[in-house]
């Protein structure tokens, strides 16, 4: 009897293999980049704690995110303003992109420096049976270019629609602000919602969605794993959609509200990705109100998507779960259950 053996070739572009952190002999730019810049989820020198599924997992205190989200949304704004104030002139278009593209950027690096923290602390999701994904050796590039130009794109668009050089920070309309808030990110997710389930289930646009899913424990960097396809809509036609939908009822979204509303879409995008073994991470100023319906999101939910799906999937919001209540795609949390969450043991998000 004659046996069939069947061999199975990989497209080594598939490859999650991260070996490139041990050897240096081989890095380049992009490598140094990573390094010099600190964006690493997990220092290699150190242990991180590993927890299993039914030990209590701590809650993080929403109101310490909204700190730290608008605490760093003012900057740029402080500065803008000081600028005007001893001038007596505004920014011009390409002096707004550079101060607030700089601003959005050095945002971003602060968020992974103190979620690397929080890491070494409290552990990861699914921690006792795998550690977080780390870039792999084939991708390395292609991450750092995909984070640099997905952000600077966000901040040509809102600029070119929205900054108007005859309104300065002064104008920004603080008493619409958190209704902004709190709809900016509905409305996004809505968009986002139909947007991520059709690239999981039309053939043709899953071939674009399916490189971000090789990670199963994905860690921030890996938010921009995806092909150029899928960047483009992320970064523009969602947000644009946003913006349009708000603009259309009658908010004022100017660019100073699109700019704080942008940095709570942020920092929800790269928490999301982080996988850290805390209960909270998407901060909302209606949040009171999705928590009521269970519609509010937690970083395991997306955790969750990555983990357990590929071309059928569920958790398709990124900023709430309201949609995937609404429309029946939620996954059963299994760290962040709430007879499981330790809400005496309460996690600050530090400022520095």
């Amino acid at each position: 009897m004659s046996t069939k053996t069947t061999t199975i070739t990989r497209n080594p572009q598939d490859s999650m293999v991260s070996t490139w952190r041990q050897d240096r002999s081989q890095w380049n730019f992009w490598h140094w980049m990573i390094e010099v810049l600190g964006l690493h989820l997990i220092d290699l020198d150190k242990n991180v704690p590993v927890f299993s599924k039914t030990d209590k997992i701590p809650a993080m205190r929403e109101w310490s995110l909204h700190l730290w989200i608008l605490s760093h949304a003012m900057i740029p704004l402080a500065l803008h303003h000081l600028y005007v104030l001893y001038t007596g002139h505004n920014l011009n278009f390409l002096a707004a992109f550079a101060l607030y593209n700089a601003a959005f950027k050095g945002s971003g690096i602060h968020e992974m420096h103190i979620m690397r923290r929080l890491g070494q602390v409290y552990g990861f999701l699914d921690g006792d049976k795998h550690p977080r994904d780390d870039i792999p050796d084939v991708g390395v590039g292609k991450v750092l270019r995909e984070l640099i130009s997905t952000s600077s794109l966000r901040m040509i668009m809102s600029i070119y629609l929205t900054y108007q050089p005859d309104e300065t920070p002064s104008s920004l309309q603080w008493k619409w602000l958190p209704l902004e808030i709190g709809m900016y990110s509905i409305t996004v997710d809505f968009w986002f919602y139909w947007y991520h389930r059709l690239m999981h289930s039309v053939g043709p646009l899953w071939k674009f969605h399916r490189r971000h899913h090789l990670t199963k424990h994905p860690n921030p960097l890996l938010s921009a794993y995806a092909d150029h396809e899928q960047e483009f809509m992320d970064i523009t036609g969602v947000p644009l959609l946003a913006y349009t939908t708000l603009k259309f009822m009658g908010l004022p979204m100017g660019f100073y509200e699109w700019w704080i509303c942008f940095q709570y879409i942020a920092f929800s995008e790269f928490i999301g990705h982080s996988g850290l073994r805390l209960h909270g991470g998407a901060p909302s100023t209606f949040n009171w109100v999705l928590e009521f319906f269970d519609a509010e999101l937690v970083i395991e939910d997306h955790d969750l998507h990555h983990r357990y799906g590929w071309r059928k999937s569920h958790n398709y919001g990124k900023q709430t779960r309201l949609w995937d209540r609404i429309f029946g795609t939620c996954h059963e949390r299994i760290e962040s259950v709430k007879e499981n969450v330790d809400y005496k043991n309460r996690v600050t998000m530090p400022l520095l």
